[in-house]
């Protein structure tokens, strides 16, 4: 009997499931065409994103990069890391780690580490110091990592694909050759010269130095004094203040080993009264040439300044795109930089046996730079 109660059950069921069905009002939407597509869609909605035509990673997905960045000391490193933040951009088919350091090496070296475990495509790395780093690349060559470094150089692991950057030493050693060739012009027969250096172990830092003091032992000039000012304007001041009370009246060169210690140097020379640049008591040589350090050159308070390119980043890209094709890149690449000049008594210098142009700053070149 209840197999039998079961059985009109589903029979019932099966009846009125058919008559729903059957008698169902609404057909299945057809798709609409494009321009029924067009007239339903509000004149503010936003577009759909279209796929990336020069998309660098395969299959429209975004490549990963780490960025180690030493930290925001200068409107130098301001300048790099806009630059890779530009070029390294999602719409460009990236997506940018991006760590500021802060001038802590042992911070940096653990942003590298959480890269690896981040298993990121590509690490960037601008050493702070240039050495203690082979433990890490090795990290990262064993986790099948690609390594690039920009502007500083490591001295003590080759574990990295390429280096893109700046020839330090060729600008200290173009620094003391236009300090000899334009004390020569200017008839100025002795020299004595403090430098303000950059963050100590940074290869910039020693290269710059290197450079400069070869020329000055060649040519017998007197360095009275050579401490750091860690690449800040606030360093730079603070060293010049120093200077001036301990140096008072014994110095006529001084050296800022980039714009921002430069301009702390020039503060704390007016404070004490003491006049710089272009028909001052000092020559004042910088290096970097950012926008504020060639308007200084324009004005005729820093006498020369020697450029460090900081947009490394469309050089880097070159790189990954080496790689990403499956090609071998150049272990080093070099960037094209300037030497700029306020006076144009001068109209080259020879390094290193070649033959290099100064350029005198203009409004066109200052609107033209980083």
């Amino acid at each position: 009997m209840k197999r039998k109660i079961a059985s009109i059950l589903i029979c019932v069921a099966m009846v009125a499931a058919m008559v729903v069905g059957c008698g169902s009002k609404e057909e299945p939407a057809a798709a609409p065409t494009e321009q029924e597509a067009e007239a339903d869609t509000p004149a503010d909605a936003p577009e759909a994103d279209a796929p990336e035509a020069d998309a660098p990673a395969a299959g429209g997905e975004l490549i990963t990069i780490g960025f180690a960045q030493v930290g925001h000391e200068s409107d130098w490193r301001t300048a790099s890391t806009k630059s890779c933040q530009d070029v390294f951009s999602e719409a460009n088919g990236y997506d940018l780690q991006f760590v500021d350091c802060d001038n802590d090496s042992a911070e940096q070296l653990n942003a590298v580490r959480t890269f690896i475990e981040q298993d990121v495509d590509y690490i960037i790395i601008d050493p702070i110091v240039s050495t203690g780093w082979d433990t890490v690349l090795s990290e990262c060559e064993s986790a099948g990592i690609p390594v690039i470094i920009i502007d500083r150089t490591i001295d003590d692991s080759d574990k990295y694909v390429s280096w893109v950057g700046s020839n330090f030493k060729t600008e200290g050693l173009a620094a003391g050759e236009w300090l000899k060739a334009y004390t020569e012009a200017k008839n100025i027969s002795e020299v004595n010269v403090l430098v303000i250096e950059g963050s100590t172990g940074a290869s910039a830092t020693i290269g710059r130095t290197e450079g400069f003091k070869e020329i000055a032992d060649r040519e017998g000039w007197t360095i009275l004094d050579s401490q750091s000012g860690d690449f800040t304007q606030e360093g730079g001041q603070k060293v010049m203040e120093s200077y001036c009370k301990s140096y008072e009246g014994k110095f006529n060169v001084v050296v800022c080993q980039n714009d921002n210690e430069a301009f702390g140097a020039m503060d704390a020379m007016k404070a004490a009264s003491v006049s710089y640049g272009v028909n001052g008591d000092v020559i004042l040589i910088s290096f970097d040439a950012c926008t504020a350090g060639l308007e200084f050159v324009m004005s005729g308070d820093i006498n020369a300044d020697f450029e460090c390119n900081p947009l490394a980043a469309p050089f880097v890209e070159d790189v990954i795109k080496t790689l990403q094709s499956g090609g071998t890149p150049e272990k080093e690449v070099y960037m094209v930089e300037h030497w700029y000049v306020n006076e144009d008594i001068l109209s080259s210098i020879e390094v290193n046996g070649e033959s290099q142009e100064l350029t005198v700053v203009t409004q066109d070149i200052i609107d033209a730079q980083y």
